[in-house]
């Protein structure tokens, strides 16, 4: 009784309940950094068939960017994002490619194990260096110097090319594994990085004799990308899920080991940020993409990880413009996510500051207008305006083979052609064409013993079909006619003709039973009707 009432003064006890209070929008202020790369207009440019491989800026204005995806090498404008041109002269996949200094010519390399030399205007092939037994991955220009090339393969081998005599100065040996990119010194023409799938960064110099490594550092993960920070006393490695910054003029030492992303680092590349003069000015960046989507942007000046931004695949390549305007990445799906930098609308040029004279206006160019003459020589780049009426192309229609052997008149072999298709519509439509051209009986005639079987078991299988039935029966009757000695002389075609007497007799027996299901339910439907 004691334990009854000590449970109802509990349960009669009143607790008093918090209630829940909704949790505030937290708002995220932005850094100044944040902002500045928030500030690139997107744009996509899709249906590249393939993973972009590779990105390269041109290094003189307008600043082309070219992207490698499948057998081509496409060059886009870094300002509209249209493309500028398309090079199709490869036979295989291409893997890289890279500018010359004065951004007149440029070199790729392809799957193939060629590397060529085009000129960027005409796109014509000027040089094709080949020399590597397996697939060339990367090829570059160096900065200071237009007469070589170096390139590096899955032959472990790296080359030394004297492009305007298209031979192998040197073959620099020494990686174990296969050579997957490189880069060229900023500050002297004669000394280049290459990383391997060995785990090992090598820096060569072409004055050595004995064609061996300077130096060489150890990254611990197959490399994917490597390169030389803008002073040219450091390098930066991707591999694996980090990138490592190495010093060296201190020997080779690691400074710093950047572990942001999620999945393996495919691709770096440097960008600079800031304004056009002040203290903000010529601040570089280290740009990273991987498998996981990410790009980081990484200050390694201070050594920690100031923008990151998410794309929807897993992302190849990347690459930033020389005047900082324009950032493209390559994706795996064949998609480039492109970015434009948006210009202020009352920001004033600065031409200089020199005796204090302050801000000069640069002379802006005249809008053009319907009434100038100007404004019917517009280039293909010209934006167009709201009043504008775009003419679109009719698009080519691709013929059939059926359709270009009809248009050559060589009626038997489109007949054969689309027999050997599963597509009964167009059999029935290449008959009518021929009957109508009064060729189908003297087609029917010419045709040899294995032909006569694929012409009588498509008539076997679509004869009783209502759609085909009247064209199909009738031509089945004057095969029998024309072709009847053959078909005796051949076990094969009596057993077509068997089996369409087979169908023949069961879609009889079918239609018998549905005259008489008809003749029971239409009385039953008259009397049902009267009723009503």
């Amino acid at each position: 009784m004691a334990e009854d009432l000590q449970l109802q003064s509990h349960v009669g006890k009143s607790f008093p309940i918090k209630p829940k209070l909704k949790p505030k929008a937290r708002t995220l202020s932005q850094t100044p950094e944040s902002k500045y790369w928030s500030s690139f207009k997107p744009h996509q440019i899709p249906n590249l068939v393939s993973s972009i491989q590779s990105l390269d800026f041109s290094p003189n204005p307008p600043h082309l960017f070219a992207a490698a995806h499948s057998a081509s090498l496409t060059l886009f404008s870094s300002k509209t994002f249209t493309q500028h041109s398309v090079i199709n002269s490869f036979k295989d996949v291409v893997t890289c490619s890279s500018f010359r200094s004065d951004g007149s010519l440029l070199a790729a390399s392809d799957v193939s194990g060629l590397v060529q030399v085009f000129d960027v205007k005409t796109r014509t092939p000027l040089r094709r260096l080949r020399s590597h037994a397996r697939p060339v991955r990367f090829v570059k220009y160096p900065f200071l110097d237009k007469l070589h090339l170096v390139s590096g393969g899955d032959d472990g081998v790296v080359k030394y090319w004297d492009v305007a005599g298209e031979s192998v100065l040197s073959n620099l040996l020494g990686h174990k594994d296969y050579v997957r990119c490189g880069d060229c010194s900023p500050v002297n023409a004669e000394m280049f990085v290459t990383g391997s799938y060995d785990h090992t960064v090598k820096l060569w110099d072409v004055r050595v004799e004995n064609s061996r490594s300077v130096m060489e550092v150890n990254h611990g993960k197959p490399i994917e990308d490597v390169m030389f920070l803008p002073s040219g006393g450091l390098l930066a490695t991707a591999g694996g899920n980090s990138v490592k910054i190495w010093d060296l003029i201190g020997g080779g030492k690691m400074v710093y080991s950047m572990e942001n992303h999620n999945k393996t680092v495919t691709s770096i590349c440097t960008g600079r940020v800031g304004k056009e003069g002040g203290d903000e000015a010529m601040q570089y960046r280290i740009l990273s993409v991987a498998l996981d989507g990410y790009m980081k942007v990484f200050d390694y000046g201070k050594m920690k990880v100031t923008h990151s931004m998410r794309f929807p695949a897993p992302l190849m390549s990347v690459a930033f413009s020389p005047d900082c305007m324009t950032r493209v990445v390559g994706s795996s799906n064949g998609i480039i996510f492109a970015g434009r930098k948006k210009k202020k609308e009352n920001e004033e040029p600065v031409v200089g500051n020199f005796w204090s004279l302050g801000r000069v206006e640069e002379h802006r160019k005249p809008t053009l207008r319907p009434s100038y003459y100007r404004y019917f020589q517009r280039g293909q780049s010209e934006k167009p305006k709201e009043w504008d009426y775009v003419v679109a192309r009719p698009k080519k229609v691709k013929l059939g083979e059926h359709d270009k052997l009809l248009k050559k008149f060589r009626h038997k072999e489109a007949l054969v052609s689309v027999l050997n298709g599963k597509n009964p519509e167009n059999v029935v439509a290449v008959m009518e064409e021929l009957v109508s051209r009064r060729k189908l009986l003297k087609c029917v005639s010419n045709l040899d013993n294995e032909e006569l079987g694929l012409l009588l078991g498509f008539m076997q299988k679509y004869s009783t079909a209502p759609r085909y039935s009247g064209l199909l029966m009738g031509l089945m009757k004057k095969v029998l006619e024309t072709r009847a000695e053959d078909i005796k002389s051949s076990d094969a075609l009596k057993g077509h003709i068997r089996n369409l007497k087979r169908s023949v007799e069961e879609e009889i027996r079918i239609q018998q039973s549905l005259q008489e299901i008809q003749g029971i339910i239409s009385p039953l439907l008259r009397i049902a009707g009267r009723g009503i």
